[in-house]
């Protein structure tokens, strides 16, 4: 199996969830971003959102992975969307970090009927190579197993666990 790295920003734990699940599939590691802003209740939400829109970015917290960023085979991004975008958080490190990294893979969480592809463009314009996967899944919701399930087989490439 490949070096592989999930990265992810949560406001709500609906992505960590996500991304966890995904890390287990892959037997990786497993980062979360950090910007140390309280982003909770409703007035987080209204941050979260101004900040995406203004395409603001926060500092992130100091990475600690096992390996340089470089040294991964795969990247996998997950972020909410926010305002139609990726997560703030997620943009810093794309900004800060895009550039190193290899290959990716994004897994974006939304609330609504939108899939928000446009955000898969969005995030790659920080990044040296196109994406090779990307899902956008709306959890607790009829299909998005499927679509979970459909992306691990997408990663492994041939859908068969190691």
């Amino acid at each position: 199996m490949p070096n592989i790295l999930c990265v992810y920003y949560s406001r709500t734990g609906t992505t960590e969830k996500l991304m966890q699940e995904i890390a287990q599939e892959l037997k990786c590691e497993i980062l979360k971003l950090d910007d140390g802003i309280d982003r909770s209740g409703l007035r987080g939400w209204l941050r979260s959102g101004l900040q995406a829109m203004a395409r603001r970015l926060p500092a992130v917290k100091p990475l600690e992975t096992n390996l340089p960023l470089s040294i991964y085979d795969l990247v996998i991004i997950g972020t909410p969307v926010w305002a139609g975008r990726c997560s703030s958080p997620v943009r810093s490190f794309l900004v800060e970090y895009g550039g190193e990294l290899r290959q990716v893979a994004y897994v974006i969480t939304r609330s609504s009927d939108l899939r928000y592809e446009e955000v898969f463009d969005q995030m790659d314009l920080y990044v040296p190579t196109p994406r090779v996967s990307a899902v956008t899944i709306r959890p607790n919701t009829v299909g998005s197993t499927f679509w979970r399930d459909e992306f691990l087989i997408s990663i492994r490439g041939d859908g068969k666990e190691d």
